[in-house]
């Protein structure tokens, strides 16, 4: 088996990979039968000569390999036809701004596993970016707040080497008596909590943030049991949110004149209520100055998201009346930090943690072949669309 580690080519350029120089070496020493070969790589943050000194090859065609692993999507234009691909699509909700992907991938008669869809048995994803997302996403959140009120300084995260001398950074910190709602239970909030505990911020429950003052920082965790409830029983039954999330209400409204900023982790999808309205922006309660909305879904559960920002310029603000698209830190404005790449600001350490999965979950059952978890998380077989994803046969025809 030859597995071709990509160069990726989507703009703006991604500096992560699947697997590192030494995960790759391990592959090969314990699997003799699987040759690795990496496409040559001028953004990558594992350089060339790192995967040379590991013993890999080199070389600018993968068309030898029956298995290619990339991380973001593949331009149409380096698509090889007939081979297994490993990336994420970002088709699964059909989003729009990849339907020629899907075009292509059909008609070049690729196998799309797609590493968003690769899940245990219970529905929980296995390999992912999200925890890295978290701590990029939560400094960065923490950063835009400082910035807007003056209040303390933090850097950038890509200054540092790495995610262990980034913690360096907050000792000695010390954040004014803000309250933070963080949304989610999943990898991505798993991240924003260590850096919550990095910087000594407090957990407090749902009813303490509300109804108390404190003179420390604090921060609220709300996962979908404190953030939805059913509009006829008042309850919340997890099986029945994920089957029918449009007879739900959300709830964090209620939480919306004690929090400064939001850090937003929750999945959501387009039958999932909105976190708030873009009239409830106009409220004269709205205290939230800014929002880190990690999950980063276009108009989605935080309404006024207009669309990425960049990890050079991570921030920008919405108008609270006219809802229209600012500056940063204006007056009358809620500063809004929506960067879809942010485990880009530490690279090595997301696609070290990254790889490992890869190698624990998911290797062996791709090398063996036959793998239901794989099937499962297979979108296109042969360049057709398989049958948990026949739903997508409207958005693939064409």
């Amino acid at each position: 088996m030859k597995i071709g580690l990509l160069k990726e080519g989507k703009k703006p350029a991604d500096n992560r990979v699947a697997l590192t120089p030494a995960q790759c070496k391990w592959i090969m020493k314990n699997y003799p039968e699987v040759e690795i070969l990496v496409q040559h790589s001028e953004t990558r943050c594992y350089k060339d000569s790192e995967y040379q000194q590991a013993g890999l090859e080199l070389t600018n065609d993968l068309s030898a390999c029956e298995i290619i692993l990339g991380i973001k999507e593949v331009p149409i234009e380096m698509l090889l036809p007939g081979k297994t691909y490993l990336f994420f699509s970002h088709t699964k909700k059909k989003q729009a701004y990849n339907q020629k992907l899907m075009h292509a991938l059909m008609d070049k008669k690729i196998t799309l596993v797609d590493y968003e869809c690769l899940e245990h048995n219970d529905g929980q994803r296995i390999i992912g970016f999200g925890f890295f997302a978290g701590i990029v996403g939560a400094h960065n959140g923490l950063m835009a707040y400082g910035k807007r009120t003056g209040e303390f300084e933090l850097g950038r995260v890509y200054e540092h080497k790495d995610y262990r001398q980034l913690i360096h950074h907050y000792f000695g910190l010390k954040l004014p008596k803000i309250k933070i709602a963080v949304t989610g239970g999943g990898r991505v909030t798993r991240g924003i909590i260590e850096i919550m505990n990095m910087m000594d911020i407090q957990e407090v429950d749902a009813e303490d943030y509300i109804t108390k003052t404190f003179s420390y920082p604090v921060y609220v965790q709300l996962k979908s049991g404190l953030l939805y409830k059913n509009k006829i029983t008042g309850t919340y039954k997890r099986d029945d949110f994920h089957a029918h999330p449009e007879n739900y209400e959300c709830l964090f409204p209620n939480y919306i004149p004690y929090t400064d900023i939001l850090m937003n982790g929750i999945y959501w999808e387009k039958n999932i209520p909105a976190l708030f309205s873009m009239e409830d922006l106009k409220r004269d309660d709205f205290k939230i100055q800014t929002i880190a909305d990690i999950t980063d879904d276009f108009h989605g559960s935080v309404p006024c998201n207009e669309g990425d920002s960049t990890i050079e310029d991570p921030v920008y603000g919405v108008d609270k009346q006219s809802g229209e698209k600012t500056l940063p830190h204006l007056p009358g404005s809620v500063d809004i930090m929506a960067v879809g790449n942010l485990p880009n600001e530490l690279p090595r350490d997301a696609s070290r943690f990254f790889g490992e999965q890869l190698i624990k979950h998911v290797f062996e059952d791709l090398y063996k072949g036959n793998s239901e978890m794989i099937n499962n998380a297979t979108i296109l077989k042969d360049g057709k669309l398989t049958a948990p994803y026949e739903y997508l046969s409207d958005f693939a025809a064409h």
